[in-house]
């Protein structure tokens, strides 16, 4: 059996599962980011400019006997990877990790690190110009995003607003409870059942007054609205595709009908939240089955998301709420967990581990010195394709 393995997406759950399938097969990571984007940072990066260099991490000692190729999938199918170059990537294993689209802040606009450190410091000294702030969306996302606004500027106004008439719905009333009780304390402002009439009259993340539907405020930002990333899809595999979007999978991580073909992470339409720690679990699972598919044996490893809900959800570095599953229901954790475990790092240390080596420096981030994995046309002239 062919033991390439292409992994279209290098974000949580690619990085992840490439790094574990390293030492059993040929691994290419097909990747247009100059850089990994620790998305979980990007809300703390755009209130501490001085902390945003922390969610960059470069791909180039994430494997030591595969290979990262910075380019752009065209089309996928079940033998492998066409990038937009025209370039041919086969493969006898094919995992789908593209992940999703969200609005920025929440995720950067570009594949270039440097640019995407600047865009952050351009829209904090927006942000830190304006009083009142305004937030489309009370989801995890728009609640991390006004606890972090808070944490720098406690005095700036926030207010979000969101058609739900609940906000975190599907988890226990204890930690729905204990999120209003943290708000309260930080002043921030809920809107609940409330749709805007339309956009503000300026881009999200441009300081400007303006008025929406009696609300003013100096500057707004949008908090919902994901893009799954699947257009690339050749016809073949693009059968297993929803009318959302994303693809159907078995237990054992495989796209319906391609038993060589994996997905994980944002892609898949399995029933939970798409949250990085889930990609990442995701990964185990698909790494395991392929290795076990390269030594011949049959995989047996499957995935079941939990019927309970769980999440860390910080409200700043020392505040947030958080609810892990347990046999026993739901187990809601305080703030000082939630710090502990998130909060006041974001994780960082897990992904020093991951890619072996630190975040970017800031002169690395800067200046757009990023040490750069193989440009795809050099990976086939060297005659790996």
């Amino acid at each position: 059996m062919d033991e390439t393995v292409v992994v279209v997406g290098g974000g949580y759950g690619g990085a992840a599962v490439a790094k574990a399938l390293d030492a059993h097969a040929d691994v290419v990571l097909v990747e247009p980011r100059d850089a990994f984007v620790h998305s979980a940072g990007s809300l703390r990066a755009l209130v501490r400019p001085e902390w945003a260099p922390n969610m960059f991490f470069r791909y180039d000692r994430l494997l030591s006997r595969g290979r990262v190729v910075r380019a752009r999938a065209a089309s996928v199918d079940a033998a492998g990877v066409t990038l937009e170059s025209g370039e041919r990537i086969d493969a006898g294993h094919v995992v789908l990790a593209s992940g999703s689209g969200y609005p920025y802040p929440a995720k950067t606009r570009t594949d270039v690190a440097a640019e995407a450190l600047a865009q952050l410091r351009e829209t904090h000294r927006e942000l830190a110009g304006a009083a009142r702030v305004l937030i489309a969306g009370a989801g995890p996302v728009g609640l991390e995003l006004a606890g972090e606004i808070k944490a720098v500027w406690p005095d700036k106004q926030v207010t979000i607003v969101d058609p739900a008439e609940r906000i975190v719905p599907a988890f226990a009333p204890e930690m729905r409870a204990d999120l209003h009780r943290q708000l309260d304390e930080r002043g921030i402002g809920l809107r609940l059942g409330t749709r805007l009439s339309a956009e503000p009259p300026v881009e999200p993340g441009r300081a400007r007054t303006f008025t929406v539907d009696g609300i003013t405020a100096d500057i707004w930002f949008r908090a919902y609205g994901v893009d799954v990333r699947t257009s690339h899809l050749g016809p073949d595999l693009a059968a297993a595709r929803t009318p959302a979007g994303r693809v159907r999978v078995t237990p054992h991580l495989n796209v319906e009908g391609f038993p060589n073909v994996y997905a994980l992470g944002d892609v898949t339409d399995l029933d939970e939240a798409k949250m990085a720690g889930y990609a990442m679990r995701h990964a185990e699972v698909v790494a395991a089955n392929i290795a076990a598919r390269v030594r011949g044996e049959e995989p047996t490893e499957t995935y079941t998301p939990s019927p309970i809900p769980s999440v860390l959800l910080p409200l700043g570095p020392d505040g947030g709420v958080g609810q892990f599953p347990t046999p026993d229901g739901p187990l809601v954790v305080s703030a000082e967990t939630v710090a502990e475990y998130k909060g006041r790092d974001l994780f960082i240390d897990r992904f020093v581990e991951l890619f072996g080596t630190e975040p970017l420096t800031e002169a690395e981030a800067a200046s757009g010195a990023v040490p750069a994995a193989e440009a795809a046309s050099e990976a086939v002239s060297a005659g790996r394709r």
